[in-house]
């Protein structure tokens, strides 16, 4: 697995006023939450699990992906279908890809199952305790949704989150398109490979390999 070495940068997108900030890279994720799992035991019945954020994260480079919610449009046809698709060279610089969603173990369950998922791995954080610590945790009232997270990706190394991708836009009024801009896993996998992930860096990058007049 390929080490990365790269500086902090700034937030890809500049956010609506008001409401929770997003985690500031650079920091932990906040407290070790208790995720309530569903596993299957050893005669094949399911079984209640709990598992930490340091079981997850701790001592590992991961990737994750929030989205508003399991069997959702975007999340089911794009978003969760990417991350899948591109899991093998996303572990090439990761240990592991996990998807969260503010849903319970039920449903991410049998969400995976439905998308016939075998490499991404799926958190449900069916309390919204982890997504409100990164600073996501949003009301969606015109989909009768209640508190769900904000669409966005972030590539965390031993509990320190590095780089956040956040979708534009972010309320509590579901004053919004749904935007899926920059959470995708092209742009995830374009960080980790160290290309430029935004219209500025690309500016940048093209300047910096233009040739000075002599």
């Amino acid at each position: 697995m390929a080490g990365l070495d790269r500086p902090e940068m700034e937030q890809h997108q500049t956010l609506s006023a008001g409401g929770p900030k997003p985690m500031a890279e650079g920091l932990g994720y906040g407290d070790n939450i208790t995720f309530k799992t569903r596993v299957l035991d050893s005669e094949g019945n399911g079984a209640w699990k709990d598992v930490t954020s340091d079981d997850y994260f701790k001592g590992k480079k991961v990737v994750i992906f929030s989205l508003p919610g399991a069997f959702t449009p975007t999340c089911s046809s794009t978003h969760l279908p990417g991350y899948e698709g591109m899991y093998d060279k996303l572990k090439k610089y990761v240990d592991e890809v996990y998807c969260i969603s503010v849903n319970d173990a039920f449903v991410m369950n049998a969400w995976c199952k439905d998308q016939q998922c075998k490499k991404v791995k799926f958190i449900p954080d069916g309390e919204g305790k982890f997504t409100e610590q990164m600073g996501m945790l949003v009301d969606k009232p015109a989909q009768g949704f209640g508190k769900r997270s904000w669409r966005y990706s972030a590539y965390i190394d031993n509990g320190k989150v590095v780089r956040m991708f956040v979708e534009n836009g972010k309320n509590d009024m579901s004053d919004d398109d749904d935007p899926f801009e920059v959470s995708d896993a092209g742009t995830m996998l374009d960080f980790l490979e160290g290309k430029p992930t935004n219209r500025l860096e690309q500016m940048a990058t093209l300047s910096s390999d233009a040739v000075a007049p002599e």
